[in-house]
């Protein structure tokens, strides 16, 4: 277990003073709960085991009152120095008229030099007349989301990409996505407007690249990383092999890379191998193939941050899709897992079961509440 002293170094300083910060978008008439409040209680309630909004405000109505002094709910007997939770309609109403935009920059860092972009549906949101919601988010090393969206409807997430990144001072960093952003509107949005590098995976989707890359002449590129890895039964060794560009028919692309990797299940002893592409705006000299290399396998984490929300919070379980409330969910269950993280625990769940023994005290040390 990792000492308590742990608890009072706050990974995001004036977390509390922050969530206060975040517009209102309640009537004044009859507020009686702060926001600062209402999505403290939230925050905590995640990490406690709450998986809804409906798990969310049972926890509220069940803090004690040390609890509820340290969260700043409502003073209702100062004489008596009683103090009142908020009701789960009113925590429901806040979040799903909150904007999502302040909930997901509330751990964006200061200076922004890798950014990983990636989607994801909500499955549980889905009905009969309506589609899944869908977010796309920004990542930066370390966990820390810097931007998040929902895409709207009929949209996708290639048309969403310069909201998502326009509030960024993005200049001289380095953007990842996937094979869907392998588009050249979204090259040259990256290179021209923002001033970004990007690294962005080839797949069939885009067939002629793809097939310019797979027919480059690899058996002469030299070998420029095999870091080897071994986690969850499996021995993973990695080859990276990058090629300088000239006349590839993709904006501000200057290099493509090979990664393959070779994975043996040391249970069974069966091998098997995959082969990745990328193309880079990145020059030789400013990043070879262990670099970018590097940077790819960096961009899983945002994909495993969507597998922790699902496995560990229930994401895709939930229901709850009025308003805002799905995008604001998830931008707490995001910012909750880089919380859990900090620990130092052996995995997000060892985390939030270590937390949730109590309850009402270890989820306000872990947002640094007094």
């Amino acid at each position: 277990m990792r000492p308590q002293s742990a608890m009072h170094a706050p990974l995001i300083v004036d977390l509390p003073a922050r969530l206060a910060a975040i517009g209102d978008p309640r009537h004044t008439r009859g507020r009686r709960h702060s926001i600062g409040c209402i999505l403290a209680v939230a925050l905590c309630a995640i990490p406690s085991g709450a998986r809804s909004l409906r798990a969310i405000g049972p926890w509220a109505q069940a803090a004690p009152q040390h609890a509820l002094a340290r969260l700043d709910a409502r003073l209702t007997s100062a004489e008596l120095g009683i103090r009142s939770a908020p009701s789960p309609s009113t925590i429901r109403r806040a979040l799903t008229m909150c904007a999502p935009a302040a909930l997901a920059a509330l751990a964006r860092p200061e200076e922004i030099g890798v950014l990983a972009v990636d989607g994801k549906t909500l499955r549980g949101t889905a009905t009969a007349e309506q589609a899944a919601v869908h977010v796309m988010a920004a990542m930066a090393p370390g966990g820390r989301i810097a931007a998040q969206l929902t895409v709207p409807a009929k949209s996708s997430e290639i048309a969403a990409l310069q909201d998502l990144l326009g509030p960024l001072d993005i200049a001289g960093a380095v953007v990842t996505a996937d094979a869907l952003h392998t588009q050249p509107a979204s090259s040259r949005l990256i290179a021209e407007q923002f001033g970004a590098d990007y690294i962005l995976t080839v797949k069939a989707n885009q067939p002629a690249l793809f097939d310019q890359v797979k027919r480059l002449p690899w058996g002469q590129a030299p070998t420029g990383a095999t870091p080897r890895h071994r986690a969850h039964s499996r021995s993973e060794t990695r080859t990276a092999k990058a090629l300088s560009l000239d006349g590839l028919c993709f904006p501000h692309a200057v290099q493509a890379v090979r990664i393959r990797r070779h994975i043996t299940d040391l249970r069974t002893k069966k091998s098997s191998w995959t082969c990745a592409y990328v193309v880079a705006s990145l020059t030789a000299e400013r990043a070879g193939a262990a670099e970018i290399a590097s940077l790819v396998r960096g961009h899983w984490g945002i994909e495993a941050l969507h597998h922790v929300r699902d496995a560990t919070f229930g994401e895709d379980a939930c229901k709850v899709r009025t308003g805002h409330a799905p995008a604001n969910l998830a931008a707490l269950r995001s910012l909750a897992a880089l919380l859990l993280r900090a620990l130092g625990r052996t995995t997000v769940p060892d985390a939030l079961r270590w937390v949730s023994h109590e309850c009402f005290k270890r989820p306000l040390d872990l947002i640094a509440l007094r």
